[in-house]
């Protein structure tokens, strides 16, 4: 639709009277051509975000969109509209705006800029912004960050309604449970009381029970039914707690592991007539997706790309607004890919043991997992069992489970538990990332590896130390690449050393089981996880300035302009804006520095902390609020922030009662130096490697370090 009424003579002169979030009569013929089609596509992605999210619906309203400026955009059918405004409409109304990585247009907030201020695009700022020679990309970039992209579709069709039509009780079944087990289990995280839900299609006991509980939370009637009511209220909830529908969400970086969807297909695609293990890593990702969206049939796990697999596919890439060829290249396997992934993290910790052994007689996703990682196994390891991925364990899996274990050296008992369930997830990622060869099991000897080698035992090597850097400061990460050359020779080098080994570079039997056995061993304390911090960059802040540096800095300033009114919220940007000066001069103020404006050494320094401090608050999600003081199942150093790192402070301190010497470290919840010092001394106490971070058996002798302490008054010299 044309973007807003504007004057129908071309003389009148331009104005700005929107008085509101989004204004009217903005548009005029003089404005570059970049900058209305920005304009453009900020309102079509933020109209699709309103759709998408079902904002509306989920409130208890009849519309998907208003007709109000205070709240969408405006519109008056049959105005005047100039021509290039048509002619840039029609070229790009099938474009809308996301984040790279996220399927959801984008909420691309946008306000005229000087009657009415907001975090996002400035509309009046664009036509500068143009008239510099920026296209609409840049443009948005500029106020939204890099990480964006304008995405085409031809998935044209009306407005979708989610609620399948009529109440789901105790006793449904089928894709629309799944969709609501999904949602719920992701509200659970931010609403503990309401209990994790096994994602199983089968809406039993349990489920009504937390149906009512939610009910009751958000106080509808309830009874435990699904109608549509509730189930727009989980849907808003859920959309909620996503953030689907902010301008800005902000993550945490984890290292020390490797996805297991990567793209490895080089230039190839997969397409009918295709098989293999990529196959079969397609269909159960489509498979996983059937259970929750209704539009996508379901395949069979088999790794032969016929037709009921190109069928799903093309659904799949209608339903996401991709072109709908039934090919798989690199576009649609990372949608695919990030589609699963969502589900996963809303049930719980990707790929993490669900804490009960699974066995004859269970069913549901994890099966279904625990099946497809025997079936991709027996694609590198013939010997294995071929088995049905349907998420029932029966007979078959139960013996296909027996004869892994008897493959890999485990009890060989028919039961998945925490043991076989880590062996079964390590192997199925090293094939994913194309690290073992046929012939040899995970962390088998390959022979001598050294400068010059090649191959999938090169790339196994390179993981290891890939992984070792993650916790091992003084070890050079490397590219997992399969060539041994001067890094890799480095990294091996600089291992050696840190493991007391002879240092000659060259990978032998007794480094290569060395790093295997530390790197396994890590492996099972999960990534590294800290939050993304840069230094100050040397020289002041001021507007002009543009830098990596800035987007970081104005990140700090949105996290506390969230939590405090007084604090304005700048664009994410690289450039230092007159509008981020004002926002650093409020923030400024509360922090009780003079308002200059400039982002001094002083002024960094104060904002990072505050904004570090409230970021440290946020919940881990990965971690269920009933495990207590239990392994977070993620490790932790200089740089992670949080409750976890909150309750290693307790622990730190309560050692400094029972070991005297020690000093107390501050409770702020931020990993910082003095952290990693007092780590480092459990560590050596404990007969562990002083490396300074927080693994699972760390995490274990912080524990049993701080149960007794005592009055260090009365404590002896030995503490």
């Amino acid at each position: 639709m044309p973007p807003g009424p504007v004057p129908a003579s071309r003389s009148v002169p331009c104005g700005s009277p929107g008085r509101q979030l989004w204004p009217v009569g903005l548009f005029c013929s003089p404005w570059p051509e970049q900058a209305l089609r920005a304009n453009i596509h900020c309102q079509i992605s933020l109209a699709l975000n309103r759709i998408y999210t079902e904002w509306y619906p989920s409130k208890g309203y009849s519309f998907n969109i208003t007709n109000s400026t205070s709240y969408d955009q405006y519109y008056v059918h049959g105005r005047t509209v100039f021509d290039v405004m048509v002619r840039l409409t029609d070229d790009i109304f099938n474009t809308y705006i996301r984040k790279t990585g996220t399927v959801n247009p984008y909420y691309a907030e946008y306000c005229d800029g000087k009657s009415v201020t907001c975090p996002g695009l400035k509309q009046w700022g664009t036509v500068t912004l143009a008239n510099q020679g920026r296209n609409a990309l840049s443009i948005l970039k500029y106020y939204y960050g890099n990480n964006i992209e304008i995405i085409r579709t031809n998935n044209i069709q009306s407005i979708p309604q989610s609620y399948p039509g009529s109440p789901l009780r105790q006793g449904s079944t089928g894709a629309a449970v799944f969709t609501l087990q999904r949602q719920l289990n992701r509200i659970t995280k931010d609403y503990p009381f309401l209990g994790l839900l096994t994602v199983d299609g089968i809406f039993g006991r349990k489920m009504t029970e937390t149906v009512k509980k939610f009910q009751k939370q958000f106080n509808l009637i309830a009874d435990g039914v699904v109608g549509r009511s509730t189930w727009y209220k989980i849907s808003y909830i859920y959309v909620s707690v996503k953030d689907l529908a902010e301008l800005t969400s902000e993550g945490e970086t984890f290292s020390g592991t490797l996805p297991d969807g990567s793209w490895n297909l080089g230039s190839s695609v997969l397409k009918q007539g295709s098989t293999g293990s990529e196959v079969e890593q397609v269909q159960f990702w489509l498979s996983t997706l059937a259970q929750y969206e209704s539009s996508i049939p379901s395949v069979t796990v088999d790794g032969v790309y016929g037709s009921g697999t190109t069928a799903a596919v093309r659904a799949f890439q209608r339903l996401y607004g991709l072109t709908a060829d039934g090919i798989v290249g690199l576009t649609t396997w990372t949608e695919l890919y990030d589609q699963f992934r969502s589900i996963q993290s809303d049930n719980g910790t990707p790929n993490a043991y669900p804490g009960t052994a699974l066995r004859q007689g269970s069913s549901g996703q994890n099966v279904r997992l625990v099946q497809f990682w025997l079936k991709i196994a027996r694609t590198v390891y013939s010997s294995l069992n071929n088995i049905t991925v349907d998420g029932i364990f029966g007979s078959s899996t139960a013996a296909a489970v027996r004869r892994f274990q008897t493959y890999f050296g485990l009890t060989s008992d028919g039961v998945v538990g925490r043991t076989t369930w880590n062996k079964l997830y390590e192997v199925y990622n090293d094939i994913a990332n194309r690290l073992l060869s046929p012939s040899l099991r995970p962390g088998e000897y390959p022979g001598v590896l050294r400068n010059g080698s090649t191959g999938t035992a090169v790339r196994e090597l390179q993981f290891y130390l890939y992984l070792m850097s993650a916790y091992q400061s003084s070890i050079p990460s490397v590219s997992i690449d399969g060539r041994f050359g001067a890094a890799t020779e480095a990294a091996v080098r600089a291992y050696q050393r840190f493991a007391g080994l002879t240092v000659d570079g060259i990978v032998g039997r007794k480094t290569w089981d060395s790093l295997y056995g530390k790197a396994s061993a890590l492996r099972s304390s999960g990534p590294v996880v800290t939050l993304k911090r840069l230094p100050y960059p040397g020289t002041p802040l001021t507007v002009g300035t543009d830098s990596s540096a800035v987007l970081y800095y104005t990140l700090l300033l949105q996290r506390i302009a969230y939590y405090y009114d007084s604090v304005a919220s700048p664009a994410l940007s690289r450039q230092y804006t007159q509008e981020t000066a004002d926002a650093t001069a409020s923030a400024q103020e509360l922090l009780g520095l003079l308002a200059t404006g400039v982002a001094d050494a002083e002024t960094w320094t104060a904002v990072e902390a505050l904004s570090l401090q409230l970021a440290a608050f946020t919940p881990n999600p990965d971690r269920h609020p009933e495990q207590g003081p239990d392994y977070p199942g993620r490790a932790m150093k200089e740089g992670s922030a949080g409750p976890d790192v909150s309750l290693i402070e307790g622990w730190l301190n309560g050692r400094s009662k029972l070991y005297c010497e020690e000093d107390y470290v501050a409770d702020n919840a931020v990993f910082g130096p003095e952290d990693t010092a007092a780590v480092k001394e459990t560590q050596q106490r404990a007969g562990l490697e002083a490396n300074g971070v927080v693994d699972r058996p760390t995490w274990a002798a912080l524990r049993a370090q701080s149960h007794t302490a005592c009055d260090c008054d009365n404590c002896t010299e030995e503490g």
